[in-house]
């Protein structure tokens, strides 16, 4: 390092971070940015008399599965030009290169058949010289691997099969005894309905428990690389934005991996990214057109190259908190093997923007501050959000990763994790989020989510006796519960609505004595599962929300029956795009947060997740 020029004291400074970090003082002077990668690697190939090469051609790369290894640590690169001898590309290392040098000494031929590379342009040229190859793997290896798990095939011929006999056998049945058949049909629905909200009833319920932040129990020990994906498609507005939010995260720069992994063609989104020049622990990577054209699919490309022990995922507009990286470390840390991920809470700050926002923000609430802590309280499965996962790298890649083809991916896969053996858990430290405020956004968003949840539900209900021995049977129900009742209550919650009018116009129509003791049964339990539902709704959203929030609520509250019947329509247009347009991915548009518009306090947000209940102070940024 004197060598190249720099100070004793400079070097001891970094001697001290690397220590602290687990790295190495290379690996720091190259985080920090003052130093500029190609500058550096010219030096070092000045020093041993080499050849430097500030890009490697492509197409002098030949491309194996094997090469793959390279995206994560990109050491060394044979290269074959058709009218030259055979070149070896390295990258080399600081603390190797005296023995490096000493070697070209006693064999100076080596200099011949050897050149010096960047970290940089060797992952590079690894990315574009795989990248037909690794498109078509990754669209297809969790179909190819375990098709049991994938969403490639919509509908099983079994399940094809199943369904036109009940479809057909339901229509002629109400066609012969209309009757009995509807009543039927009525009792099931009902129940199906009111089993669904008994799952929120008991979350609404349930008693909270203060824990300690993991990263209080343990040493501040050196920390692991961390890889953090986020998949971005025409988010151009929004890129200053999703940088700034990244570098707040309290992570060393040294053990830190980005990958913003956009669409080859989003020339807007890419150009956006290189203006603002992120850090050198930041890499955009271009996924080349072919399969479905998905998010997973993006990510599952990205995943080839994460070199951290742990990856988190974030969506474009996301503001993560900065110390989220470092309680999802400790929770990993304190917490079993077999769990897998851990989902942050995610909390909406734009709620007071329209009555679709704020009726959002209390599904949000309700969510990920109330009901999926209490699933993995009781070891269940959760059917994780799109954003704000952090997992274990090498369990994710066991598990397959994401499926292409399925449009609610994070759903699916908190689903597959849990049949694998995994299990995830909650964090307390949050991501802002901002909601949609326009309703055909909204529906676009909630079309494309009810149809991934359809799609996760007819995955694993290919073989419900596997499904059930693999989750086993509390698991298995509280699926049902979770996915095939939230799909049953969204889609049936026009009929209900229905016969509540229908049975009250008829009642009051009719002598109290001549109403059939059935027909009263029935009319209180769609009475409960309506005006319950409702009410189970704004109860768990209020208690898992803060004072400020709540304040913030105003009366917006109201337009929750409106939200409903959104909610259903929503549903009815995925069961029928699930037909149409299987693997559609409807894009929702995002926009910066203005910075005059008032947000939610950080310290308001925290308090909300570490101390529910609690009345901060303040309540504007």
């Amino acid at each position: 390092m004197r060598q190249l020029g720099f100070s004793k004291p400079f070097i001891n400074n970094l001697a001290r971070r690397a220590r602290a970090n687990g790295s190495t003082i290379e690996q720091e002077l190259l985080a920090d940015g003052s130093v500029d990668e190609q500058v550096y690697y010219a030096a070092m190939a000045r020093l041993l008399g080499l050849p430097f090469m500030e890009e490697i051609p492509p197409d002098q790369i030949m491309d194996r599965a094997a090469l793959d290894v390279l995206l994560q640590r990109p050491t060394i690169l044979r290269l074959h030009a058709p009218d030259k001898a055979p070149l070896t590309a390295i990258v080399p290392e600081a603390r190797y290169l005296a023995d490096l040098a000493e070697r070209l000494v006693r064999h100076p031929t080596l200099k011949a058949a050897l050149a010096v590379a960047s970290t940089s342009s060797l992952r590079r040229a690894v990315w574009q010289a795989g990248a037909t190859r690794r498109v078509a793997s990754v669209s297809n290896a969790l179909f190819d691997e375990n098709p049991q798990h994938s969403a490639r095939i919509v509908m099983t011929g079994r399940q094809g099969f199943v369904a036109g006999t009940l479809l057909t056998g339901s229509a002629a049945a109400l066609l012969l005894a209309s009757g009995p058949v509807a009543l039927t049909l009525h009792v099931l629905l009902s129940s199906l309905y009111f089993a669904a909200m008994i799952l929120r009833l008991g979350a609404l319920f349930r008693p909270r428990r203060r824990e300690i932040l993991p990263e209080m129990l343990i040493a501040d020990d050196p920390l692991p690389v961390y890889s953090v994906l986020v998949a971005l498609y025409r988010e151009a507005p929004v890129a200053a934005q999703l940088i700034a939010a990244l570098e707040r995260l309290d992570w060393p720069r040294s053990r830190l991996d980005v990958k913003l992994v956009c669409e080859a063609d989003d020339h807007d989104t890419i150009e956006a990214i290189r203006r603002l020049r992120p850090g050198p622990h930041m890499e955009i990577i271009a996924v080349p057109p072919g399969g479905p054209r998905t998010k997973p699919k993006a990510l599952l490309y990205a995943l080839a190259g994460a070199r951290g022990d742990y990856l988190a995922i974030y969506d474009a507009e996301d503001r993560p908190h900065p110390g989220q990286l470092k309680e999802a470390h400790a929770r990993f840390r304190t917490a079993a093997p077999e769990v897998a991920c851990l989902q942050a809470p995610l909390i909406i700050t734009n709620m007071r923007e329209s009555c679709i926002s704020t009726v959002f923000a209390l599904e949000y609430a309700a969510l990920f501050r109330a009901l999926l802590p209490l699933l993995a309280r009781y070891r269940m499965p959760l059917p994780l959000g799109g954003t704000s996962n952090h997992f274990r790298t090498a369990a994710l890649r066991a598990a397959g990763g994401w499926d292409p083809y399925n449009v609610t991916e994070d759903a699916d896969l908190g689903m597959r994790l849990y049949r694998l053996g995994y299990r995830s858990e909650t964090i307390r430290r949050h991501t802002f989020e901002d909601a949609p405020i326009k309703a055909p956004v909204w529906v676009g968003q909630r079309t494309r989510w009810f149809k991934g949840w359809l799609q996760t539900w007819l995955v694993v209900m290919r073989d419900p006796g596997r499904a059930r021995r693999e989750m086993g049977t509390g698991a298995f129900i509280v699926f049902q519960l979770l996915i095939g009742g939230m799909l049953i209550s969204s889609l049936g919650h026009p009929a209900i609505l229905v016969f509540v009018i229908a049975s009250a116009a008829a009642m009051l129509q009719s002598p109290a004595e001549s109403i059939h003791p059935l027909k009263n049964l029935l009319f209180s339990v769609d009475a409960m599962n309506i005006f319950g539902s409702y009410t189970v709704f704004l109860g768990l959203g209020v208690s898992a929300m803060i004072e400020y929030e709540r304040r913030l609520l105003g009366w917006r509250w109201l337009a929750i029956p409106v939200y409903w019947m959104m909610v259903s329509y929503a549903a009815w247009r995925a069961a029928f795009e699930l037909k149409a347009k299987p693997f559609f991915w409807n894009k929702t548009p995002h926009e910066p947060r203005p910075v005059t518009v008032p947000a939610t306090n950080p310290a308001t947000a925290t308090a909300a997740v570490d101390h529910p209940g609690a009345t901060p102070e303040g309540g504007q940024a």
